[in-house]
């Protein structure tokens, strides 16, 4: 076992960052959890009340542990919270929550640990063959958090989520709307809104779901505002789950599973272009291939064809108390829900060290590093059509083999812990919650 002393620092108590975690410390690996939030599951407690996962329980899990069968084929927002609180206790996972990373360095080469057997002392590099020096120690990185602190990692997961920051765009008058504007990130139920026009603005899962919410939760008039026409899946067809089609066509050529969607859609959903709301032009898996997940259908079908949905074009512009749509038209809504999405928000944390896209995504996902930013690692960056959660598990397996073999560290032994002799690394863990 390493004496070495520094762990490998998780970033984020959500399912990516625990997954992570747990599979690291099942390859003798010590993990810490660096949580900002003060419990774990802060993103999800956050979600609106009606949100279910869209995959499957069976499909959900994370590793070590399965979801209860008491949760049901399609898990609420609350048990997925209890899920992640009963996965950290179940792991006995290492997280510290009231502490931010807010920037990610790589050490200094002197930072690597003295060889221990040499006394302390920095050992001589030993020689190969030829009588070369072998590569040095790795120097790890260095996580700067709040209240000036210093953490010095071996290596680093990054896992603060893929809903970081609401994305709202900026709309000409956005700021004199005399109604009311707030991102999906702040909607929670329909109850404030009953009896009141709602705009929901985006037709991605998000707002189609709020969109569905409020109309069953007694708004007077719910319009969804379209940018892009999206793909329409059913959850569910005859008990199988569209995950699972997800899973089988993910490897295919783009073009086949293009055909095979606009197949599955002739028969399975119902042309909406009379209620505003035509078939998209492009294929299914292009639009994914784009970043674009197809809507799973919650409702939001039965309410536009009942016309308790009202899809209207994509909003151009705000004007005192009424909203501009891209045609020309306009409304004037009580309140506006954005469901516009979110960035990685990445930016600050790891911007500098050249790791990141021109849209602030990872460049380098899972196990797959960077050449100039060894040991540091992205997992719940991706949003695939075979489930988020099931990526995210598998994921964690294939960092924690990739990171344990970069270190040297074979797996222990029964009766083994791997954090025996390990010094503190001078943060408090909190015990997560039952």
């Amino acid at each position: 076992m390493s004496t070495e002393p520094r762990p490998v620092y998780v970033i984020g108590a959500g399912p990516g960052g625990l997954a992570a975690a747990a599979a690291l410390r099942a390859r003798g690996v010590r993990a810490v959890v660096v949580e900002k939030a003060d419990e774990v599951g802060a993103s999800w407690r956050g979600h609106y009340d009606r949100l279910h996962l869209h995959t499957t329980r069976r499909l959900s899990a994370l590793p070590g542990l399965p979801m209860p069968r008491r949760f049901g084929r399609w898990v609420s927002r609350d048990d997925v919270v209890r899920y992640l609180e009963k996965y950290a206790e179940f792991h006995e996972l290492e997280i510290v929550t009231g502490v931010e990373v807010t920037r990610i360095e790589r050490a200094a080469p002197e930072a690597a640990e003295p060889d221990p057997a040499a006394g302390g002392r920095q050992a001589r590099r030993p020689r190969g063959r030829r009588g070369r020096a072998a590569a040095a120690p790795d120097p790890g990185w260095l996580l700067h958090a709040t209240g000036g602190r210093v953490l010095a990692a071996r290596a680093v997961v990054v896992a603060t989520g893929f809903n970081h920051t609401p994305a709202l765009p900026d709309w000409p008058g956005r700021e004199a709307y005399a109604g009311r504007l707030l991102h999906a990130r702040d909607y929670r139920n329909p109850g404030p809104y009953a009896g009141r026009d709602v705009l929901v603005v985006g037709a991605g899962n998000t707002g189609a779901e709020i969109a569905v919410d409020l109309a069953e939760g007694g708004a007077a008039r719910v319009r969804l505002a379209v940018r892009t026409a999206p793909h329409i899946v059913r959850r569910s067809t005859a008990g199988w789950p569209a995950q699972r089609t997800g899973i089988l066509v993910r490897r295919l050529p783009v073009r086949l599973v293009d055909r095979l969607g606009r197949a599955v859609a002739r028969v399975s959903v119902p042309d909406l272009s009379a209620y505003g709301l035509p078939r998209p032009s492009t294929g299914l898996y292009s639009r994914v291939r784009e970043g674009a997940i197809p809507v799973q259908d919650v409702g939001l079908i039965d309410a536009v064809r009942a016309g308790r949905v009202e899809p209207v074009a994509a909003v151009a512009s705000f004007d005192g108390g009424e909203v501009v749509l891209a045609d020309g038209s306009r409304i004037a809504p009580d309140a506006v829900v954005a469901a516009t999405g979110y960035r990685r928000g990445l930016e600050g944390l790891v911007g500098h060290l050249g790791v990141l896209d021109g849209r602030g995504r990872p460049l380098a996902h899972g196990p797959r590093t960077l050449r100039q930013a060894p040991g540091l690692h992205f997992t719940g960056y991706t949003n695939p059509i075979s489930g988020m959660f099931r990526e995210m598990a598998l994921d964690a397996d294939r960092i924690a083999a990739a990171v344990a073999r970069g270190l040297g560290i074979r797996p222990p032994g029964k009766g083994r812990r791997q954090d025996d002799g390990l010094p503190d690394t001078g943060l408090r863990p909190v015990d997560p919650p039952a």
